[in-house]
């Protein structure tokens, strides 16, 4: 069989891929523009894809194409309606990278909560020598195990965050985006009620027509002085324009690894704001331990030794 890799950069220079060679014919594309696509899959029998696009045009004009393997979780970049109808299969690896983003979780609100950057530069700027003080209280923080910790989308990585919240002594309230989930852990409550009331928000849910800008002028005020926010789910969950004023106006934190054009744009107002320490922006690296991608490419090759 022929198989085309298409954006084997996102899996990372430092894994090894050969192990896909055992199924046949490997070509790998580093990156692919969507004007390259259909002339790099045509005649080929497997597709293995993170993010570039499988329409239905693709599709139809790629004769041979038996297996679509989506190299993450989320499979919005294919359309499953019209591979279903057409018999080809479509496999993504999901739970690969739960423990990845979790700690990356806990990352950010370190970060943020005990004013790290600004400590850092207060040592590198020769500020602390000068001071001729053992210590520095400038920036007064608090104790994760006096706050409470709210949770937007409690699924398989929103339950894991809310264990080690609680381990280190946070109450836990959570708002289920589908309204399906219920946690008898933790007390559930509407979004209104967990803005107003928590001191650390993650947000761990999917981009639908729920959640799409959830987080806005009209409920980001709702949000405690101080508070710290983060969002590990989809970038357009949180609209960056009105967060972006809310940092302005007032203390509050924000930690984003998603963000809803990737990568940033020149021009967005998170990039404007004028205190840079209430702020940390990470380029979608949540899910990318080396563990867990080590993990996503063993999926790969077991969802094409299934299809074979």
């Amino acid at each position: 069989m022929k198989i085309v890799i298409l954006d084997a950069k996102t899996l990372g220079n430092d894994l090894d891929l050969s192990s896909i060679n055992d199924f046949g014919e490997v070509i790998t594309y580093q990156t692919t523009l969507p004007s390259q696509t259909l002339q790099r899959v045509e005649d080929t029998d497997i597709i293995i894809t993170n993010k570039v696009v499988i329409s239905s045009d693709i599709m139809a004009k790629a004769k041979n194409l038996k297996l679509i393997v989506i190299s993450a979780t989320g499979m919005n970049n294919v359309d499953l309606e019209y591979a279903k109808a057409s018999n080809i299969e479509v496999k993504n690896v999901a739970g690969y990278s739960t423990k990845s983003v979790v700690q990356h979780t806990f990352s950010l609100c370190f970060y943020l909560l005990e004013k790290l950057a600004y400590y850092d530069n207060v040592v590198k700027s020769g500020e602390w020598s000068q001071s001729k003080l053992f210590t520095d209280v400038s920036r007064p923080f608090g104790e994760i195990a006096n706050m409470r910790w709210g949770i937007i989308g409690m699924g398989a990585i929103g339950q894991e965050v809310a264990k080690i919240a609680s381990s280190f002594g946070a109450e836990v309230l959570y708002y289920s985006t589908s309204g399906a989930n219920n946690q008898e852990s933790y007390k559930r409550v509407e979004l209104n009620e967990l803005l107003l009331s928590c001191d650390i928000i993650s947000i761990h849910s999917p981009l639908n027509s729920d959640t799409k800008y959830l987080l806005n002028k009209s409920n980001l005020s709702l949000l405690k002085d101080k508070a710290i926010i983060l969002n590990l789910g989809r970038g357009g969950i949180i609209n960056e324009e009105h967060l972006a004023s809310e940092l302005n106006k007032r203390e509050i934190y924000a930690g984003l690894d998603v963000l809803e054009v990737e990568p940033i744009e020149e021009d967005n107002p998170l990039l404007e704001i004028k205190n840079l320490d209430r702020l940390i922006i990470t380029p979608h690296i949540a899910w990318t331990s080396k563990d867990a991608r080590e993990k996503l490419l063993d999926g790969v090759v077991n969802n094409i030794k299934e299809f074979v």
